[in-house]
C-alpha cells in the first residue's frame, strides 16, 4: 500500500524526500499538479476541485492515505473534504497540524483549553490563497493564547522556485521580509508556510536575523508522518517511488532534478 503525496508542483518533494529518508522501506505516489500550478493565487472552489481530483487520481494508484504537502490545498481545501468528500475507508493528511504542534508543544489530540505559549509574535510566509484563508490563524487559536500573528503573502516566489530561477527567488524573498519587518519590527518567530520554502530556509533566515527561529515545514511534516506511519506495519512496503505529473513529463522531470539534485523521473497522471 503507497503513501500519496499531493502538491500543485514540485515543492512537496522537500516532505517526501525528508520521509523517505526516515522510513526508505514505504512505498509513494507523488503527484504534481503541474498544469494547475501556482494553487496559491486561485479561488477556494477552484482549489478544492482541483485537489479533489488529484487525490480521487492518488485514491486510484492504490494509496489509502493521502498527504496534501501543499500548504495552499490544506488551507482552501481540507476542512471542506474531510467534512464532505473523503471516503470513510481513506485519510487525507495536511501540513498544518505538525507546524502547530511543534509551536504550541501539545498534542493535536489534546484538547485542554488554550494557552500561553513561548512564542508571542510570529510572521507567517505563504501563497495569498493561504494569507487569505486565515486557516493557520483559526488552527492556532484553538491551542494557544496571546500570540500575534502577521502574515505575508509571498507573491512570485513558487513561481521563480518552479522556473528555477533562485536568484530572483532568493530577491523576493528579502522584500516580503522586508515588507513583513514593516508590519512586526522583531518576530520571535517565522513560519514558512509553503513546502517550496525551505528551499529558500537560508535566505529567510538571514533576511529575517539569526535571533528569529524559523519553522521548516518538510522536517516537522517528514518527523509526523513518520511517527504515524511507524504504528501502522501494513505501510511498510518496497522503498519504490513512482512521480505522477499534470504537467509535460520532460518538463518537470528537469526541473525536479534540479530541485532536489538527484534523477526525478516524472511521467504523465
Amino acid at each position: 500500500m503507497a503513501v500519496g503525496i499531493f502538491d500543485s508542483g514540485l515543492g512537496g518533494l522537500t516532505v517526501w524526500a525528508k520521509v523517505q529518508e526516515r522510513l526508505p522501506d514505504v512505498d509513494f505516489v507523488y503527484l504534481a499538479d503541474s498544469a494547475h500550478a501556482p494553487y496559491g493565487v486561485r479561488k477556494p472552489d477552484d482549489i478544492y476541485e482541483l485537489t479533489c481530483a488529484a487525490v480521487q487520481r492518488l485514491f486510484d494508484a492504490g494509496c489509502d492515505l493521502v498527504v496534501l504537502a501543499c500548504n495552499t490545498a490544506s488551507a482552501a481545501a481540507l476542512r471542506r473534504m474531510q467534512e464532505t468528500w473523503v471516503p470513510r475507508d481513506k485519510r487525507v493528511l495536511g501540513v498544518f497540524v505538525p507546524l502547530i504542534e511543534a509551536m504550541t508543544e501539545r498534542q493535536w489530540g489534546d484538547n485542554s483549553p488554550p494557552r500561553e505559549v513561548a512564542v508571542n509574535h510570529v510572521a507567517l510566509f505563504a501563497t495569498p490563497a493561504t494569507v487569505s484563508s486565515r486557516a493557520f490563524q483559526r488552527e492556532l487559536s484553538f491551542r494557544a493564547i496571546g500570540v500575534d500573528v502577521e502574515a505575508q503573502a509571498c507573491g512570485g516566489v513558487v513561481d521563480a522556485i518552479e522556473e528555477g530561477d533562485m536568484i530572483l527567488a532568493e530577491a523576493l524573498v528579502r522584500s516580503h521580509v522586508d515588507a513583513l519587518k514593516r508590519k512586526m519590527p522583531e518576530p520571535d518567530a517565522a513560519i514558512l508556510g509553503c513546502t517550496h520554502y525551505p528551499l529558500l530556509q537560508e535566505a529567510f533566515q538571514a533576511a529575517l536575523g539569526p535571533q528569529v527561529q524559523v519553522f521548516s515545514q518538510a522536517e516537522l511534516v517528514a518527523e509526523s508522518l513518520a511517527d504515524y506511519l511507524e504504528r501502522r506495519p501494513e505501510m511498510i512496503g518496497k522503498g519504490e517511488a513512482a512521480f505522477l505529473t499534470t504537467g509535460d513529463p520532460a518538463r518537470v522531470s528537469d526541473r525536479a532534478t534540479q530541485f532536489l539534485r538527484r534523477q526525478i523521473t516524472f511521467t504523465a497522471a
